[in-house]
């Protein structure tokens, strides 16, 4: 049960909750014998008092502190161990779990997330727990274990009043930060949000610097970001103060322990209910106690905040995940929606009672007004997201039943906006296929009609294209993602705007591959352009999340449909001139 607990608090591994156990346990056993020292001093300066110190009474003081000592080292050793080195391996585990479970996760959640926010859960949000795990979490657990077997052990064997002086403080001042919890998280989550805002307008400013500077709006935009970043210090300092006044409040109650433990001991002294010793034992301990105690309320003040980060840490982790079969049983390569209806997180309509097939062998056109709901479609046919009604079957097989890593083998996708790594051009077209050899890159390369721009690059194959493609032309790019698509050979081809915005030449070379690419495959294809899709066999129009009209291109063209409007339209905008 205590486990369970620890991972969900704190989101830990299974073993990482174990971990933290055992952490919290050393912790108190390395107080415990530190403390132990001054019950050896007290029998020490007790036998100095009484004259029983002789010759084996000192060799006894003698073992006893080289025994302490050598347990002071075990114990720290041990500590050390189970403290820093397994929450630095449960650190680890943590980042590659949340990846992995992020790898995961449906298209639908990042959705609703931006890159800031995640790059935070798996950077900043994974550090803090870190943090809290290695110092603050086994420090304050193992400090307050250690102090409740002493004061019970003391209870029993000196005064219980002495005790009750000494003690009733820690619990106060305990109280006194937990009653902040609520106030301090609420402070956490705004300073949090304003974090966020700024590290998106960083963001936005690296990504749209060309525009701000085109428009000579760097200076405006700026004075924005100015106060986005001066809202995070002031959120900071008053996050901080907040948490003072709670700390500062509790380590003054703290202090009174101090002086409650001199006034009840010098009573009892005066009254001879205690001896000296004893009274100097006391005041001893509240010393050595009370400091630590302070560092331990701070630990205490900084777990509750780290609650936020658990908190966002344990959403990703209890978010539920796409799963299915990793086996299919499809009879072809049919692509069937069946009165398919979705709606994203705001409940809006996207899709509604859509139906069609796109079959294998056959070019599927879907075009329609913007916003119809054509580039839904093809992430439905993916499952990058789950339909909220009807169902989507390739070769007869429901696709929500299929493990999505299982289902995409089958998909070789190109979109309008391609996605490029920092790496080589071979390096870049291989991710179409993992493990595939340089001549088959090669070939994938020279079907994509790579070959004329590669032999132009410094290094050909081994050029290092830059981050995202920098280095490139957006049709050499876009020809780099065909080359993928032709290395993975998949029986499916999705095509979303694969031309929209290129120039006429760079889109005649990219269909001519284009046309290589999709024989003999099912393919679903998102055009705005009519003539790309003139030679579809079947176009689907949609309109408002509904399809309006379906046939093939001669079928359409027959009367007065949405499809023949815009091929009009289309061919007015062409022949217009300034």
């Amino acid at each position: 049960m205590i486990i369970k607990k620890l991972q969900h608090k704190y989101a830990l591994s299974e073993q990482g909750a174990v971990d933290m156990v055992k952490a919290c346990i050393s912790v108190m056993i390395t107080n415990i014998v530190l403390m132990m020292s001054a019950g050896i001093l007290y029998n020490l300066i007790n036998d100095l008092l009484n004259d029983r110190l002789h010759e084996d009474r000192r060799m006894f003081y003698v073992i006893a502190s080289l025994v302490i000592i050598a347990l002071v080292a075990i114990t720290n050793f041990i500590q050390y161990n189970a403290t820093f080195l397994t929450t630095y391996r449960e650190s680890g585990v943590r980042r590659t779990v949340i990846a992995e479970k992020l790898r995961k996760l449906p298209l639908s959640y990042f959705g609703k997330k931006n890159i800031a926010d995640l790059t935070t859960n798996i950077l900043g949000d994974c550090a803090m727990i870190e943090t809290a795990s290695s110092h603050w979490i086994p420090e304050l657990i193992g400090a307050i274990a250690s102090v409740i077997l002493v004061g019970i052990s003391l209870f029993f064997f000196f005064d219980w009043r002495m005790v009750l002086a000494s003690f009733w403080v820690i619990p106060v001042a305990f109280f006194i930060v937990i009653t902040c919890s609520g106030a301090e998280k609420r402070a956490v989550r705004k300073n949090q949000a304003v974090k966020m805002d700024m590290a998106d307008g960083i963001q936005e400013c690296l990504e749209s610097i060309r525009d701000l500077r085109a428009n000579k709006a760097e200076n405006r935009y700026m004075e924005e970001l100015d106060v986005k970043i001066k809202k995070v210090e002031q959120m900071a300092l008053f996050t901080e103060l907040k948490m003072a006044v709670y700390v500062n409040s509790a380590a003054i109650i703290l202090k009174l322990g101090i002086g409650t433990t001199a006034i009840v001991g010098g009573t009892l002294f005066a009254r001879g209910e205690i001896d000296l010793l004893a009274f100097f034992m006391f005041l001893m301990l509240v010393a050595r106690l009370y400091n630590p105690m302070e560092i331990t309320l701070q630990n205490f003040a900084a777990i509750i905040a780290t609650g936020i980060q658990c908190e966002r840490l344990d959403e990703v982790l209890s978010h539920e995940v796409q799963s299915g079969t990793e086996s299919m049983n499809n009879q072809g390569y049919d692509i069937v929606f069946d009165h398919v209806g979705f709606k994203y997180a705001d409940d809006t309509d996207v899709l509604k009672d859509v139906s069609f097939t796109a079959k294998q062998g056959e070019v599927t056109a879907l075009i329609g007004p913007s916003g119809g709901g054509k580039t839904t479609i093809s992430r439905l046919a993916a499952r990058f997201w789950d339909t909220n009604s009807g169902r989507i079957t390739l070769g007869g097989e429901d696709i929500s039943g299929i493990d999505p890593e299982t289902l995409l083998s089958n998909y070789s996708i190109v979109f309008q906006d391609v996605t490029l790594f920092n790496n080589t051009v071979m390096e870049n077209i291989r991710i179409g296929k993992n493990g595939a050899t340089d001549e088959e890159v090669m070939e994938a390369a020279r079907l994509a009609n790579c070959v004329d721009f590669v032999n132009l690059l410094p290094e050909k194959y081994n050029t290092n294209i830059g981050e995202n493609g920098s280095e490139l032309s957006g049709g050499e790019r876009q020809r780099i993602s065909i080359a993928r698509a032709f290395l993975k050979d998949a029986p499916v081809i999705l095509l979303d705007e694969a031309t929209a915005s290129l120039d006429a030449e760079n889109e005649t070379v990219i269909q001519e591959a284009l046309s290589r690419l999709i024989k003999n495959k099912t393919v679903l294809i998102i055009a705005h352009r009519m003539r790309t899709i003139a030679n579809a066999d079947h176009i689907v129009v949609l309109k408002d999340g509904v399809v309006a009209e379906q046939g093939s291109p001669a079928e359409l063209a027959a009367y007065d449909s949405i499809y023949s409007r815009m091929t009009k339209q289309q061919m007015i905008s062409q022949n217009w001139k300034m």
